[in-house]
């Protein structure tokens, strides 16, 4: 029997107020929670992966599914994927408006189509088709959403330009009991973005996550637009091929994107040994990690808590 981890994240992040930061803390520990009950009861690594994020995308403090950012035009749109390790098959979906839970889509995408990528009105068309209830895309909207895209649309007017603040996203990776991995990555994209726009979370060419039995499996989060030019997922499993164990992985492969493109961001990685690790380079990421009965979690560089799961 392979030892089960569950590890998630709730996007790399500028800064977190000191009055989210106690909701943002139970909303991650809630996520670790579910997803490692999951693999305790048996089920798989894509399971396991799937149910933490659905937890954070139904959580408004986090940029997935409720509480996801807006973009010019005020409104939602959200982007998903997951991989499986063991057979490398994929799903994922861009450009979502009006469904709860993106992340169960891109599941739908990889389980019952013969593509990995479905957009916009061919991924709603399909999620009616298979009965995915619609909500009404005013349900997604929060007022702290409302308030970031003021705001973003004042400091644009004044020409500030940074990819610090823009981060936001949520995952997770696995491992089960049969040392199969997994990841899952969900986000609402970023800020004030133009209609259309898609980052890296639904790019499972290695960008948003990559699962590889043989490797590892990796979430990112971070600036979309830096993390695809660099490729981060794949890259950081690169380094792991290369002999580098996960935390010197997923160190380089985030010192890689800061020196040349300047993007910052987080990463988190498990292998099928049950290893597991959690880095970032933005000023803090929500985390937590779930492994023999214990769960580990933490916001800031130095802030690391364990608790036992009962």
């Amino acid at each position: 029997m392979n030892p089960i981890v569950v590890v998630v994240h709730g996007g790399g992040a500028s800064n977190i107020s000191k009055e989210r930061k106690e909701r943002v803390r139970q909303g991650i520990l809630k996520a670790a929670t579910v997803g490692y009950n999951i693999l305790k009861q048996g089920g798989s690594a894509v399971d396991a992966v799937e149910g933490a994020v659905t937890v954070l995308e139904d959580d408004p403090e986090f940029n997935a599914g409720c509480g996801s950012v807006l973009n010019e035009n005020g409104e939602v749109e959200m982007d998903a994927s997951i991989m499986n390790g063991k057979d490398l098959s994929a799903g994922a979906v861009s450009a979502v408006r009006c469904i709860a839970n993106p992340i169960k889509l891109a599941r739908l995408v990889m389980d019952k189509t013969p593509h990995c990528f479905l957009t916009d009105q061919g991924a709603a068309k399909f999620a009616a088709a298979n009965g995915i209830p619609t909500i009404p895309g005013q349900q997604l909207v929060t007022e702290r959403s409302k308030k970031r895209l003021e705001k973003e649309k004042l400091e644009k007017d004044a020409q500030k330009a940074d990819c610090q603040k823009n981060l936001g996203t949520v995952g997770a990776v696995a491992v089960d009991c049969q040392g199969n991995v997994a990841y899952a990555t969900s986000t609402g994209g970023i800020v004030n973005k133009m209609l259309g726009r898609v980052g890296d979370t639904p790019c499972v060419a290695g960008s948003g996550g990559y699962a590889d039995n043989n490797i590892g499996a990796v979430s990112t989060t971070g600036h979309g637009e830096s993390i695809l030019k660099v490729n981060l997922a794949r890259l950081a499993l690169f380094h792991v091929e290369q002999g580098k164990s996960l935390e010197e992985a997923a160190d380089a492969s985030l010192g890689h994107m800061k020196s040349k493109v300047k993007g910052v961001g987080g990463i988190i990685m498990v292998n099928k040994a049950g290893e597991w690790a959690v880095k970032w380079t933005s000023t803090s990421m929500p985390w937590a990690a779930a492994k023999d009965g214990k769960l580990h979690s933490g916001i800031d560089v130095g802030d690391t808590s364990i608790i036992d799961l009962s």
